[in-house]
């Protein structure tokens, strides 16, 4: 699959969400942090915002990223607003496999999330169930942090079990993503990258994820 730039919005101006959003056509998705306070200690936005702007911009595809506890619970809702992908943690769900199904039956994708102390091998047999796996490089809460070096191994290990599976299964990279690291994470066999700080922080928002783009696809055509 082609790779693909999803700027994280918690790094954006929230309050100008609109504005801020039409400040990068190019990003493949918008990734959508929700917080509440207790699985991470930070809280941003929820159902009611999400719900907003999917309604103002029908056309984006919107890559929800829960970080909130019971998500078994809450995380069916975000896929009944016309979410394109839901993530939730595999750290925070009683029933990952039900979950992902009832995602999937209200007609999103299902993706799982693993904190950076989380191994991944313990889902080897539930893969198929998901369409994207997220390997958190930074403790997840806070934007701005620096990337961890140490989750590469998890990616690449993460790789060969999608490429066991048969299945096409994006794997997405969140934390510290920007024009420094994202070489090690193609390589890593990342091609779903969420980058937050590198985005809304540049001069141009825009011209970072087409730069971005560039990157990782100029280091796949390498290989």
């Amino acid at each position: 699959m082609a790779n693909r730039i999803h700027p994280s919005i918690l790094n954006a101006n929230l309050a100008g969400i609109d504005g801020e959003l039409a400040r990068i056509p190019s990003a493949h998705g918008i990734h959508v942090d929700v917080m509440d306070n207790h699985f991470v200690p930070n809280l941003t936005l929820g159902l009611p915002v999400v719900e907003s702007i999917r309604a103002n911009h029908p056309e984006l595809f919107l890559d929800i990223h829960l970080m909130i506890e019971e998500a078994d619970r809450w995380a069916p809702g975000y896929a009944e607003a016309g979410c394109e992908s839901v993530t939730f943690h595999l750290e925070a769900s009683a029933a990952p496999i039900r979950t992902a199904r009832q995602i999937r039956q209200l007609g999103a994708r299902a993706a799982i999330a693993l904190r950076p102390q989380t191994p991944v091998e313990p889902l080897a047999d539930l893969l198929t169930e998901f369409d994207m796996v997220l390997v958190m490089t930074v403790d997840p809460g806070f934007g701005g942090q620096s990337f961890l070096d140490n989750q590469l191994g998890k990616i690449r290990r993460t790789r060969e079990l999608v490429r066991a599976s048969g299945q096409e299964i994006w794997i997405q990279v969140d934390g510290g993503v920007s024009e420094s690291t994202i070489e090690r994470c193609v390589d890593a066999g990342a091609e779903v990258f969420v980058a937050g700080s590198a985005v809304f922080r540049a001069d141009d928002p825009d011209a970072m994820v087409r730069h971005l783009t560039e990157i990782a696809d100029a280091r796949c055509a390498a290989d």
